[in-house]
Formats: C-alpha cells, structure tokens, sequence
C-alpha cells in the first residue's frame, strides 16, 4: 500500500446517527491500536484520539468495552491504551486484556496509568518479572486472589464479565489442587516399614498448618464474596472493609439521592406550618407560607410571589402553588403547594391551611432518535463513501498508466487505461448525484443562499441547448410574461437545477417536437411551467420521478441513473431551496421562493452582476 489513507478517511465521515458513531468507534480503535507512537503518530492521529474522547460520550461503556475487546488486531499502542485506560472500568479492563506491548513498554506506560488501571493490569501474568517488580514498587498488590496455579496468559488476559462467578473458580481451583496436594502426600507417607504409628509428613510448613491456611484463604474469599452481593444489593460502599479487594464492578453502583418528594403539612391562621408529616417535621415547622415572619421573628425563609400572597389573603385554594425553602439540603429548594383553607366548625372562623407539598415534578429531556429514513439514508452515505475509495484508486491506476508516469506503456495499454479512466469518471459523478439526492431528501445539506434572475439563466439555458436541438428541429419555445424573475438563491445551484429539467426534457423529445416554455412572478413566487414532451407525457403523477434508468432519455440528459432520478433530484434541490417541482396534466410546475422588495433594483443589481 503506497497511500495509507484510512485514518483520514475515517475522519472525514460525519458522525449523524449513533450507528454511525458505533461504527466509527471501532474503526478508530482497530487503526490507532496499529500505530506505532515513535514512527507512525502525528497530528492525524492526535485528532483521531480526540475524536474517540468525542464519541465516548454518544456510546454506553458496555457497548465500548466490547467492541475494544472484540477488535481485529490486539492494541499494540500505548498511547491507546493509556486513554481507554482513564475511561470506565469495563472499557479499561477490557483494553487491558486486549493489550499486546513489549516489556519495555510497559514499564513506560504503568507508572502514567490511574491507580484502579495498575490494579487491572496486576491480573495480567504475561507482562515479565520486571514488570511484576515495577508493580510491587508502586504498591500495587492482588490481595484478593494470591497466585495460587499457574494459568495461562488467554485465561488471564481475558476480560472479567462475572466477578462473581471468577472468585467462585478460583475457589475451586483452590480446593482441587489443596485435594491434589493431599493425595500425593498421603502414597509417600503411607509405606509400612515399622509397627510404631504412622506420622504424617509434614511439608515445609508442615500439611496441616498449609490445611488450616487453605481452608482460612477459601472461607476469606467467601466472605468476601458475601460482602460483595451484599454492598452490590444495597448500594453500599462503606460496608467495605479496609482489606476488602477492589471490584471493578463497584464502580458502576450510583448513589440515588433519597429524600421526600411530597409532605403533608398544616398551618395557622397566620399562614405559619405547625404541623408537618413525616421526617422533615422539624425541618419544616416554623417557615411562612406569606413570607410574613418566620419562628424567629426575622425574614422570612421561603419566597412566596406576590400572586401566591394574594391568594392567601382571600383565603383561596393553592393549587401547585411556587414556594422555595432554603435551609437543610432536604427540604431547600423548589416546593408545589396543594392547600385548601380550614374554618372553624362552631365560630366559621379562619383557622389556616391544610395540604401538601411536593417536589416539581422534572421529566430528563429524551435525546431525538434518528428516524428511520434518516438511518437509511446514513447507511446509503456510507456505502457510498466505502465505494468511492475504491474507485478512485481504479481511476489513478489507469491515469498513471495512460500518462506513462512510471515508464513506457503499449499503446494497447494506455487506450484501454483511458477508456477506464472515462468509465471511472462517469461513476464518480453517478456517485456525487446520488450523494447530493441524499443529502438533500435527509436535510443534511442545503442550496447556497444568494441572488439570481430565473428568467435569465432560463433563456441561456435555452441558448446552450440549440446547440443538440437545432439539427433535430426541436427544442423550447419561450413564452415569457416576465422580462426578470429575481429569487434568492445561488446562480450556480439555480443553473445546475434549470440545466437538469431542460435538459431531461429537450433529450425526450422527438425531432421537430416543440415545447412550451411559459415563466412568470404569481405574488411573492415565481413559476416556471415546461410542457413535457410525447414520450413522457403517458406517466401520471409521481411516476415520472420513478422512471429506471434506460427505459426514457439519451445521453444528453439520462445521466448514470435515468431520466426519472435525474427529476427526482431536481425537485429535491427545488425542495431545498422552499419552492416545489410537480406534475401536473402533462406540465412540469417548478415554483420558487421570490425576492421581496422592489423589482427594479433586483433586475438591475442581476443584470449587472451576470454581465
């Protein structure tokens, strides 16, 4: 490969749909996990960085830490690896075991890693003694689980999914070699050479006191399987002791804020809380609805507006009432207040309210998901930019040969290298069509703003197309009512649009067919009508945008895909700029959006500026 242009054609993709930024995510990761920092990385690869940073925000960590775990090639980049190492715990262990550095990098790249990455890469038993030293240098030590059988470097560097279910194996394994470890030494210490009493052969330590060790680690490993479940379950950290090991899933358990979100409460005639329901009673008991006095006899704590205290004067019904506490973090803030009015039952005198209080109620704004037309039409962008790489790279190959830009070629040779060339070029134009259509019908791209005259590019366009149709004696006739049909919109997306129709219409045509051609200023729009000619005139409504490619047109206007997608693009530029391209009893009706104001100025301003 001469050219290595994956990164930036990576880069280059825009990021519109989460589908997309899935699919971006991995392709980072399998280039950049390749690079080599000393050799390979520049600036190119920096932005690459920064834009994984960018799409971790729009990916949850699981989906990440799978897709780093499931990449093609191992991470050979520490750079790499020291950013996934700083994002969450499943990401981090899962690039840590993806990981496949020499001994030197290693040593360079630990003593940069968080603390919680060093614990990670503590699981690993591949990375050397020297690393393993650098490790305990840093206090870095595995002191849930000591190494206890030799297991190989796939066991180790996968990642953990179930820690529950890796402690328990580990328990097992335990138990399997300390059986093993018995059995052995029960063959050797069994032979009967004397009538005195079998003794036992003690190991170094003597196989009872390594018994007693065995069954203390397994049963401490238990427990601390135990205590995990159980701080899992109530979202406790603190229950943790201070030789607890470090779970990677226990970074995942969030804090949820307890606290009341609705109270009863009462007050008295002066509009003071007496009484409050639950918990917050003496937080609450004492404030003032009215903002009158508080407990204290100093300002009042909780801000009442003015339409809420007029309410309480004439003794009216609340109803999601505002009020706003300030004071212990459980009861300051934004209140709603549901109240009605108590009178006495024997004097019908005014007693104070009686009611609820309750949070506002605060619905997270759901992030807009792609819809699926515009899914499509990201999965069609992106099949187009993966064919365009190729096909780019056919057309180059035949330019240097048809050039001869790296030594004599047959002249053989460098006809069909033209000939392909052309081929390529017409595909690639096919290509931005289809591209530019999409582009369009999604809103992703919309027509340069400016100023024109319709009426002139019309009658140029016409000019331009005498050239095909003088010698068939066929053509437009113009039937013009407006001498300037100014719009705002740029003269190079008008002329491409006018170009398509008079173009698709004039290459339909039959010799010595003619075709009206009408245009005028209808209010604050202007209209173009164009009568379609015979062959075109037997399809009804929306099927002449859907006319495939070959059945109507010619080489002047049928383009790769056909007269009917060649319209279909034009009313989709006619879309994008505010007017509307439709079919209409044998006319084609294109309306655009004028420009306001005073005719004259703009006709003049045009004329000036195409001259």
């Amino acid at each position: 490969m001469h050219f290595d242009d994956r990164l930036a054609t990576v880069l280059a993709l825009p990021v519109s749909g989460t589908a997309l930024a899935r699919i971006q995510y991995r392709q980072l990761v399998d280039i950049l996990g390749r690079a080599r920092p000393a050799a390979d990385f520049g600036p190119l690869h920096e932005e690459g960085l920064i834009r994984l940073l960018q799409l971790a925000e729009q990916i949850p960590a699981s989906e990440r830490a799978r897709m780093v775990g499931d990449a093609d090639r191992p991470i050979a980049n520490p750079r790499l690896l020291a950013l996934l190492a700083e994002a969450e715990p499943q990401v981090a262990t899962s690039a840590i075991a993806a990981a496949r550095l020499d001994e030197e990098a290693w040593l360079a790249l630990i003593p940069a890693l968080p603390v919680r990455a060093r614990g990670i890469v503590r699981h690993r038993r591949d990375l050397g003694p020297r690393v393993d030293a650098l490790l305990e240098r840093l206090g870095v030590r595995d002191r849930a689980l000591p190494p206890v059988v030799e297991a190989t470097a796939a066991q180790h560097s996968a990642p953990v999914d179930d820690i529950d279910a890796f402690l328990l194996d580990c328990v097992a394994r335990e138990d399997a070699l300390d059986q093993a470890k018995a059995q052995a030494a029960a063959q050797e210490i069994t032979r009967p050479l004397a009538p005195a009493p079998v003794v036992p052969l003690r190991g170094k330590n003597g196989s009872n006191d390594n018994r007693r060790t065995a069954d203390a680690g397994i049963g401490a490993i238990v427990r601390r399987i135990e205590e995990f479940r159980r701080a899992r379950e109530s979202g406790n950290h603190a229950a943790h002791s201070a030789d607890a090991p470090f779970l990677p899933l226990g970074d995942l358990v969030h804090e949820v804020p307890r606290g009341a979100v609705s109270v009863d409460f009462a007050t008295d005639a002066e509009g003071r809380i007496t009484w409050v329901d639950g918990p917050l009673a003496s937080a609450l008991v004492g404030f003032s609805l009215s903002g009158a006095a508080d407990r204290d006899g100093e300002e009042a704590d909780a801000a009442a507006p003015p339409p809420l205290v007029s309410q309480l004067r004439a003794r009216q019904p609340l109803r999601a009432a505002p009020l706003a506490f300030e004071g212990a973090p459980a009861i300051s803030g934004e209140w709603l207040a549901d109240a009605v009015a108590r009178f006495d039952p024997v004097s019908g005198r005014f007693t104070g309210y009686c009611g609820r209080l309750r949070r506002p109620l605060r619905i997270a704004p759901v992030a807009a998901q792609p819809s699926a037309d515009q899914a499509a039409a990201d999965n069609m962008r992106q099949i187009l930019h993966e064919l365009k790489n190729p096909a780019n790279a056919i057309q180059v190959a035949a330019e240097i040969i048809q050039q001869q830009l790296y030594g004599p070629a047959p002249h053989e040779y460098r006809a069909l290298a033209a000939a392909i060339a052309g081929d390529v070029a017409q595909i690639l134009a096919g290509f931005d069509e289809l591209d530019r259509l999409v582009k369009l019908e999604s809103g992703v791209m919309a027509p340069g703003a400016g100023e024109c005259d319709l009426a002139l590019i019309l009658t140029q366009t016409v000019s331009r197309l005498q050239a095909w149709t003088a010698p068939r004696r066929s053509g437009f006739v113009q039937q013009a009512q407006a001498a300037s049909l100014p719009i705002r919109l740029d003269c190079q997306e008008a002329e491409r649009m006018i170009w398509r129709l008079l173009a698709a219409l004039a290459g339909s045509t039959a010799p010595d067919e003619q075709l009206a051609l009408r245009w005028w200023a209808d209010s604050a729009q202007v209209r173009v009508e164009m009568e379609l000619p015979a062959a075109l005139a037997g399809y009804v409504g929306d099927d002449l945008f859907a006319i495939p490619a070959g059945e109507r047109g010619s080489a002047l206007s049928a383009g790769s895909f056909g007269i009917g997608f060649t319209l279909r693009l034009a009313a989709a530029e006619a879309r994008a700029a505010g007017g509307t391209l439709m079919h209409e009893g044998g006319v084609l009706r294109l309306d655009l959006p004028g420009l306001t104001g005073p005719a004259s100025s703009h006709s003049n301003n045009l004329q000036s500026r195409v001259g």
